[in-house]
């Protein structure tokens, strides 16, 4: 199904190392600049032979023929998380480690549908260890590899070396070379599975020296922030003790206890919540103080100066965060997932002057910004994406695919009337309404009824959601009964009969798939799709090649005539490894996000064979740095190589991408 990458000789690797930075807390690029930062063992394997462990701690040093090895082109280098082994190898030795030589099995296991982490995924193939062997090396990891607190008991030292406890040590390096034996155990295991592709290792290479390279960050700006955050969190949370008389305004019992004694007895007092009492007491215009303290519980609760915290952290000493983003994050799709600061979900941006703004509080004028605006808080969230920077003499293209999903969907199932609203004018809210009501386009206007209701059509019902779909997305608040919500969900569905069909034929294709082993199930329209059952893994090949895939899948009878298709994932809720249910609307899903992915894929690798290093990307969006002057010209050859005119894979989607050019990254 997929092209295999070319054998080379193989070196396991996997390392021990010690920092005084944390790196759950600050990532792996902040984590090795620091003067402290050192790797203590070196455990490798050459092939299927004896994995052997180096301690680099205790002064030994590791054979020539090895460090050599690191750097040669002819010897692939595989470890669990490379990009843990290789930018710690790079610090520590002082040289590139090109990612063209590395390859990861955390994100093969991932490709494959199976957990990311080296014991979660040894645990699932029955290749890890026990769980009181796990507990042991996480307590060596706590002993060794982080610093320890000062006491008399250990002579005030801050961290624990071999010499302190040799028993403890003979044990970190059997871990290691556990760890070793387990990663190359995992590969062996997932070797009789379609390799992944030549451009999907290529893309992987890509995000490699994406995280690498980083994007500078305004240092004022969220110095500032941080400055004034402590300060304003200390006063509103003296106002709020004085107006309720509790000691603890973030203790739910004592509000509660509070608000019981002014005959208040709200059913929840989480974000929605509070949002909903304080609706009613405005209403009565009763209760002042309770409004304002429930005023400054929603402003003390925004995440906004926490994700200034989370950039601060991350700071690597050139004022730069790497390490955004972790490719195949999300191993249903193969999206890539946010890290460190959540770039997924940052909050949007609405302020009309907001260079002024942004001056304003980099210039620490608070009592100004007080006059200006209601909410500070509100400033800083709104900030946050301002806070990436250009370089100097340096502008952001910033380029965006327009509803690629929904053209997606459309062209995967046939659905020639969507498919020529984005080829004209792209007015696929209008649209959608006119054609499910049977209505001219043009009566659909924008802030109108319809509209609003062909939106939330389009952003619900696209996967086969019904009722509570349309809710979830805001129709609760349109005032619509649940009549009118399945008027909608009939109308729609009647207008996209294609896409309909179009989650039908994916469930029927898993299935046969499944009950039929070795066999590739195609369906029509095709657009390359091939559903394949090797070995329990269910594949779906999507248009790019790249396949996706669900673990242990099997078609269970549910009775009544119907079936069901389930197999094992990472449950969402729980994050356990269970099995799991799903549904061709689901199915259709996962299709149509994963290709909306690989289109993002390919859009990134065509730019950088044309010269552009994207910054960072979020979602279906792509932030390209280019030289002030000609940045109309670059922005303009960036979307036209984000429609993907020569890719013969997406032959017939109507791709475009919207744009516009900044110094600072924001929403336009």
């Amino acid at each position: 199904m997929t092209t295999s990458i070319s054998k080379r000789r193989e070196l396991f690797i996997d390392i021990e190392t010690y920092s005084d930075v944390d790196l759950t807390d600050c990532g792996v690029y902040r984590y090795v600049d620091t003067p402290a930062f050192e790797i203590m063992l070196f455990g490798y394997a050459y092939g299927d032979d004896d994995v052997e462990v180096v301690d680099l701690a205790s002064g030994e040093e590791l054979p020539s023929q090895v460090l050599k090895d690191l750097t040669d082109d002819s010897v692939l280098k595989l470890a669990h998380n490379a990009n843990f082994e290789r930018t710690c190898l790079a610090k520590f030795y002082d040289t590139a480690m090109p990612p063209s030589q590395w390859e990861c099995t955390a994100v093969r296991s991932s490709s494959l549908g199976l957990p990311r982490s080296l014991a979660a995924v040894g645990e699932v193939l029955g290749l890890g260890e026990d769980e009181k062997k796990m507990a042991i090396g996480k307590r060596l990891v706590l002993y060794f590899a982080k610093p320890c607190k000062a006491t008399k008991t250990n002579g005030n030292r801050t961290r624990n070396l071999p010499a302190h406890d040799p028993d403890k040590w003979a044990l970190y390096k059997e871990y290691n070379r556990q760890d070793v034996v387990t990663e190359r155990a995992i590969y062996r295991r997932l070797e009789v599975y379609p390799k992944t592709t030549q451009s999907e290792q290529r893309l992987w290479q890509l995000d490699q020296l994406m995280n690498e390279g980083g994007v500078l960050i305004d240092t004022d700006l969220v110095g500032s922030v941080l400055g004034y955050a402590d300060e304003h969190k200390r006063q509103q949370t003296e106002r709020a003790m004085q107006l309720s008389g509790i000691d603890n305004p973030n203790s739910l019992p004592q509000i509660r206890r509070w608000l019981a004694s002014k005959g208040i007895d709200p059913e929840s007092l989480d974000k929605e919540g509070v949002k909903n009492l304080l609706t009613e007491l405005k209403a009565t215009g009763e209760h002042k103080d309770v409004i304002e303290f429930l005023q400054i519980r929603q402003e003390l609760g925004k995440t906004s100066v926490t994700k200034y915290d989370a950039i601060d952290r991350a700071l690597c000493s050139d004022n730069r965060i790497r390490g955004m983003l972790q490719f195949y994050g999300a191993n249903r799709t193969g999206r890539w997932a946010g890290r460190l600061v959540q770039l997924q979900n940052l909050p949007q941006n609405k302020f009309k002057n907001l260079d002024l703004v942004r001056e304003l509080v980099k210039a620490g004028e608070w009592e100004l910004i007080y006059l200006l605006y209601p909410s500070l808080m509100d400033i800083f969230s709104q900030l946050i994406r301002t806070c990436f920077i250009a370089a100097e003499t340096k502008t952001f293209a910033v380029a965006d695919y327009s509803a690629i999903e929904a053209r997606v969907i459309a062209w995967l199932s046939g659905e020639t009337w969507r498919l020529d609203v984005f080829k004209t004018h792209g007015k696929i809210y209008e649209a959608s309404y006119a054609t499910a009501f049977k209505v001219p386009i043009e009566s659909v206007t924008k802030g109108s009824p319809e509209r609003k209701k062909g939106k939330i059509m389009e952003l619900a019902l696209g996967y086969g959601g019904g009722i509570n779909a349309l809710k979830a997305f805001g129709a609760d608040e349109m005032g619509l009964t649940d009549d009118e919500l399945d008027h909608l969900v009939k109308s729609w569905r009647g207008a996209n009969k294609h896409i309909t069909k179009f989650w039908t034929s994916v469930e029927n294709a898993a299935k046969e798939a499944i009950l039929n082993p070795g066999s590739s199930i195609r369906i029509t329209p095709d657009r390359g799709l091939v559903f394949k059952l090797i070995g329990s893994i269910l594949f779906i090949k999507l248009p790019s090649g790249r396949a996706i895939a669900y673990q242990d899948a099997k078609v269970v009878d549910i009775g009544n005539g119907h079936t069901e298709i389930k197999y094992k994932g990472t449950n969402q809720k729980t994050q356990k490894w269970e099995e799991v249910s799903t549904y061709g609307g689901k199915l259709a899903e996962n299709i149509t996000q994963a290709t909306a992915r690989d289109c993002l894929g390919a859009a990134m690798l065509e730019l950088d064979s044309n010269g552009y290093r994207v910054q960072f990307h979020v979602h279906d969006e792509v932030i390209v740095e280019v030289d002030q002057g000609n940045e109309g010209i670059h922005l303009d050859r960036i979307k036209g190589i984000m429609a993907l005119k020569d890719t013969a894979w997406v032959k017939g989607l109507p791709l475009t991408a919207d744009g516009y050019t900044t110094t600072y990254y924001r929403k336009d």
